[in-house]
């Protein structure tokens, strides 16, 4: 493995909130709230409008998409992208920290994260521990809405941080790349449901592993230490040296598995976009694992 100065991926609550304090939110520091919650359960926007971090602004990944694809959550083009986030005050210079409501501790924010870094932004941090554990703290919040002078954000796509359903396919005869799913193992499995689906069975690409993205969190709702997620890539025999892919139902929570490895000290793992909300879709069905059949459709 290629030995880089990494960027910090993590800050820490106490760090966020003495940045607040010491007057470094601006051009160089913004922060994100990027919750999203299936329909029907919370309302992202209405409760950054209640209460968010000060200064931070809402960040919506419905409208920071490409809402003309069929899959779910495709990454939006880069001019889109660099409108969007420039409107929201973030430049090319700009240090963005994000999180989100989850209890879970982290649900969207690593999507955001790796959405950045996609669009050749280096500069880019996860909330350790989320606003669950801002709120616990007893850090400040706000209703205030954040109106950040806007700036000018050039984004250019790193297509090696990035894999398209052609690329996976090919991916099954050459076997170059590792591949891991980060969703609950019944849905990787086929023998749960996936949750608010419409035409959409479970089940899992053929080759790929298994690491649902809640067990790289504690309980309390923090990202376990390097040395723990080393011992669970090594526990499932994923390879940290080799390439590596993560998907998972939409490109969301396989951005765990990226945010993980990037913590171990590897910064290259690709994502599949249209994961398996695609493939279901597109793939041929013997490439289609279903009901833990092992390997066989």
């Amino acid at each position: 493995m290629v030995h880089q100065v990494l960027y910090r991926a993590l800050v820490s609550t106490k760090w966020l909130a003495e940045s607040l304090r010491s007057g470094k939110l601006g051009p160089n520091l913004r922060v994100l709230d990027a919750s999203w919650y299936s329909p029907g359960t919370r309302e992202a926007r209405k409760e950054y409008q209640e209460r968010h971090v000060p200064g931070a602004s809402f960040f919506d990944i419905e409208e920071c998409r490409d809402t003309a694809s069929p899959y779910e959550m495709m990454l939006p083009s880069e001019e889109h992208f660099g409108n969007y986030v420039g409107r929201l005050g973030i430049s090319n210079e700009t240090h963005v920290v994000v999180y989100d409501g989850d209890h879970l501790g982290s649900f969207y924010a690593p999507r955001v994260w790796w959405m950045f870094r996609v669009f050749g932004h280096r500069t880019v941090s996860v909330l350790n521990g989320g606003f669950r554990n801002w709120l616990k703290e007893g850090h400040p919040v706000t209703s205030e809405p954040s109106n950040p002078e806007p700036a000018v954000f050039k984004a250019t796509l790193d297509r090696s941080l990035l894999k398209t359903y052609e690329q996976v396919l090919e991916n099954l005869q050459s076997k170059r790349f590792q591949m891991v799913d980060s969703r609950a193992q019944g849905r990787y499995l086929g023998t749960e449901p996936e949750p608010d689906a419409v035409g959409l069975g479970s089940g899992h690409i053929r080759g790929s592993l298994n690491m649902p993205f809640m067990d790289f969190l504690t309980k309390d709702g923090f990202e376990k230490s390097p040395e723990e997620l080393r011992a669970m890539f090594q526990a499932k025999q994923v390879d940290l040296t080799q390439p590596l892919i993560a998907t998972c139902r939409k490109g969301v929570t396989a951005c765990h598995i990226a945010l993980a490895a990037y913590l171990c000290g590897k910064p290259d793992v690709a994502v599949y976009d249209g994961s398996w909300s695609e493939w279901f879709r597109r793939a041929p069905p013997e490439t289609r694992v279903s009901q833990g059949k092992g390997g066989k459709a």
